[in-house]
């Protein structure tokens, strides 16, 4: 089977503003690829409204309908979405189907080290325009120093890998500059090795009390301010209305990637989609039917099998990071836990919501450290930031967690 390059993902820009743009992509199957795709598009500040996704298991057909900005990079988005889609070798401008001979070779990680005199609202800024670079934040440790400077060490890779070379990281600068003017004292990146990725952040030690709360896989009696409860998400599934496949049925009320939430758990299990549909009713309510396959190809019928997926399913969705605020002896720690794929991957933008919340709230951030970390059998990402208190804390506690919350789940 053959397709046109140029064909593998075709954008329909909107008419009208606040209308749907859709996202058609045909190419070449892979268990995993509609978390794949979702990330990338939650990357990129989208919202997927509607979505239909059919594939044989060889081929797949995937339509998303997405809400954008005024801001969205739709060229540089075709490029990553094709980027994704299972490789293929190109003779006489038709593309084939070549499968997955060997995993990619992992990006290299370069440490960015930024120092300015700090301002309110800082934080997100620079943040901001890593992720307009395209620059993937996998560590940082910020610190404030008692002179009101501000030293940031981003562990970074780079999506369009130039980051090698003095014409990438000269525009890396610019940007930085920019955004800060005389503010910036210095900025300078240099590639690093693994073993300094690995130890930069020090001890990996969790409170026992936050683990045993943050990272329970039992469902919570309480979830977090404004959230959802355990009767705001229905998971079924039927095994009597397909011969082959096994319909799981998801209704709850949308949030910032959910459709990403639901693949990427999906993913975790190797479970195919043959069939699915999404849509987003009056309210934000939300419509998922999916017709899923076992690796063997085989419809889901064993009770105990079922009950795990439907489980984590439900769990996933109604908390999809877990954010608590805890106190560390006379500072106050916001604690925020992303879970990682099996495949090594996290939630994009985490660091840039958080930042967000605290700039919005006008509370300052002393210190933040992103750390990776083995709790049971999951990995997950956990964000430290130690808040700035200074002459005491204006915004409630609660409040802080709340508006982290609002932002992580679109909810603002």
């Amino acid at each position: 089977m053959g397709i046109l390059h140029d064909d593998v993902v075709i954008i329909t820009q909107a008419e009208k503003e606040g209308d749907p743009s859709v996202i058609t992509i045909n190419c070449p199957d892979k268990t995993g690829l509609g978390c794949d795709l979702c990330r990338i598009i939650l990357f990129f500040g989208l919202s997927i409204v509607r979505g239909d996704v059919s594939t044989d298991g060889k081929w797949c057909y995937i339509v998303f309908w997405v809400i954008g900005s005024p801001e969205t990079r739709w060229g540089l988005l075709k490029k990553r979405l094709v980027g994704t889609c299972p490789s293929c070798s190109s003779a006489s401008g038709i593309s084939f189907y070549r499968s997955e001979l060997q995993p990619p070779k992992p990006p290299d990680v370069f440490l960015l080290k930024f120092c300015c005199y700090d301002r309110s609202g800082l934080l997100h800024d620079v943040t901001r325009v890593l992720c307009e670079l395209e620059l993937t934040i996998k560590k940082v440790k910020v610190s404030t120093t008692p002179d009101e400077k501000v030293m940031d060490l981003f562990f970074i890779t780079d999506t369009r890998e130039l980051l090698h070379t003095d014409k990438r990281k000269e525009e890396v600068s610019d940007y930085l500059k920019a955004v800060t003017g005389d503010a910036m004292i210095s900025c300078e990146i240099e590639m690093v090795g693994p073993e300094i990725t690995a130890c930069s952040q020090g001890s990996s030690f969790l409170p026992s009390a936050i683990t045993e709360d943050m990272f329970d896989l039992e469902m919570p009696a309480e979830l977090p301010s404004g959230s959802l409860t355990s009767r705001s998400v229905s998971v079924t599934m039927d095994n009597t209305l397909s011969p082959g496949h096994t319909l799981v049925q998801i209704i709850c009320k949308d949030h910032k990637g959910l459709l990403y939430d639901i693949m990427r758990t999906l993913k975790d299990y190797n479970i195919q989609i043959s069939y699915g549909r999404f849509s987003i009713k009056q309210r934000r309510h939300c419509e998922i039917d999916l017709f899923i396959v076992q690796a063997d190809g085989k419809k889901i019928v064993d009770p105990s099998k079922q009950n795990a997926l439907r489980s984590r399913l439900q769990l996933e969705l109604l908390r999809p990071l877990r954010v608590a605020i805890v106190n560390r002896g006379p500072d106050t720690e916001l604690l925020v836990a992303n879970p990682v794929e099996l495949s090594g991957k996290g939630r994009p933008l985490v660091f840039y919501d958080i930042t967000l919340a605290f700039k919005m709230l006008n509370t300052g951030v002393f210190s933040a450290k992103i750390g990776r970390h083995l709790i049971g059998d999951r990995e997950w990402e956990v964000y430290r930031v130690l808040i700035d208190e200074g002459d005491g804390l204006s915004v409630p506690r609660n409040k802080i967690e709340e508006q982290v919350w609002k932002m992580l789940m679109g909810w603002e």
